[in-house]
């Protein structure tokens, strides 16, 4: 009986190490091995583990019948088989069939209930997971509101983001770097640089300002703001730059029209050996295009190819038309629009579309607007712009259809609007 225990424990460490490092077909060999050969029933620990396998492999038949075990062994009052058990059902089945496990479970731990609302946000049902939240039986913690957090920046609801960090602090409960880094993108999307402040210091006297997933989002998230001088103290402070941080200073300085010292850091980002990635040259890009730098723009689109391997998105076509359509090389620009591999966006069009207005190329117009009545037609912009030019060359009947037909279909012009965060 000693001698089995102590195989118990000994296949046990090696089942957890297998889990814990990614190993899942070795951990689930180990499983039905030691099924096969000890006399001693296993415990809830191995069966989580297990489960944690099961779950990454998509092996959801073994994990049913781990359920059917631990259901005749009264192993779902162990919180490890149950938040196990719950995350296979909603991440290799669906999130409906883990919510009716989860109804069943007896003893629901805090744990629990965070696994659960996890599955909600990462299935981006957010109102489930806002009434789970509510429905909470057992005190909420720092994960529970993560969550919600993050389930809110997500869908780009800064506000109310916000106000559940706020409701989590009214709790008494700390933040961490988990609630920090769900929380940096909801300040960047209300404009809030107070709050990114407050993240940033926060983190700083809590010793987890040099975490690099959260400085490179904070170096973002200041250069959106418009606070360069800030977004370099913190790239200038970090220790490892990896390729995120180098991308979001470069588009930092990109999205403020400082196009020669983006192009600067990015051939320092080159010098340092770090390789760029799609991201990285979405930003070169749109550098280029703020300051009417075609041919270079060409030559960046090229060598992201050729030197580096990169397939070319909807995105980085869209701004290859987009610089060669402020720099006045229309028809360029359509033959790129023309033989693009990828699928052709409303961004690529409306580049078009605008310059062509610029420009007064008319003819190059009509067929841009005609691809965005089919790809957005509700955007009243498009319209009223090929409307104007038709009046501009006295085609006014032309400009009347127009208008005609942003009233058969409805479409109406949005009034311009603005917003500011006030604070008393």
């Amino acid at each position: 009986m000693g001698s089995s225990y102590l195989r118990l424990l000994s296949y046990t460490k090696q089942l957890s190490f297998y889990a814990n490092h990614g190993n899942h077909e070795q951990t689930l060999s180990l499983f039905h091995h030691m099924q096969a050969s000890l006399a001693l029933g296993l415990d809830a620990h191995v069966f989580s583990l297990v489960l944690k396998s099961c779950t990454a492999l998509r092996r959801p038949h073994l994990g049913i019948a781990i359920h059917a075990h631990s259901a005749k062994s009264s192993l779902l009052s162990s919180p490890f088989v149950a938040c196990a058990l719950v995350d296979m059902y909603g991440k290799s089945l669906s999130v409906t069939l883990a919510r009716k496990l989860f109804d069943e479970i007896p003893h629901r731990s805090v744990v629990v209930w965070n696994v659960m609302l996890s599955l909600y946000v990462h299935a981006n049902m957010l109102f489930g997971a806002l009434q789970l939240f509510e429905a909470m039986d057992v005190p909420p913690n720092a994960s529970s509101f993560n969550a919600i957090v993050a389930g809110l920046s997500k869908l780009e609801d800064g506000f109310k983001a916000i106000a559940f960090y706020r409701q989590m602090q009214q709790c008494g409960l700390k933040p961490n770097l988990i609630t920090l880094l769900a929380l940096l993108p909801a300040s960047v999307g209300v404009a809030s640089l107070d709050l990114i402040k407050q993240i940033h210091g926060f983190a700083m006297r809590n010793d987890i300002g040099a975490h690099l997933q959260l400085s490179s989002g904070l170096v973002e998230a200041y250069g959106r703001c418009g606070c360069l001088s800030y977004a370099h103290n913190v790239f200038d402070n970090m220790t490892e730059r990896d390729v995120v941080a180098w991308s979001s200073l470069i588009s930092a300085h990109a999205l403020h029209g400082e196009a020669s010292t983006a192009l600067n850091i990015f051939q320092q980002m080159e010098s340092c050996k770090v390789q760029p990635d799609e991201i990285t040259f979405i930003g070169v890009l749109k550098a280029c295009s703020h300051v009417g730098l075609a041919n270079e723009a060409l030559d960046y689109f090229n060598r992201m190819q050729r030197d580096y391997g990169l397939q070319a998105s909807s995105d980085h076509y869209s701004c290859l038309v987009d610089v060669l359509s402020r720099a006045g090389r229309l028809h360029e620009a359509y033959d790129i629009i023309r033989e693009m591999p990828v699928r052709v966006t409303a961004k690529a069009w409306g580049a078009l579309l605008g310059a062509c207005r610029i420009y007064g190329e008319l003819e190059l117009a009509e067929i841009a607007g005609k691809a965005l009545f089919e790809i957005e037609p509700e955007n009243a912009a498009n319209y009223v712009l090929l409307a104007k030019m038709y009046a501009s060359v006295g085609r006014h009947e032309e400009a009347q259809r127009m208008r005609r037909e942003m009233k058969e279909r409805r479409v109406k012009v949005v009034p311009g609007s603005s917003w500011v965060v006030y604070q008393d």
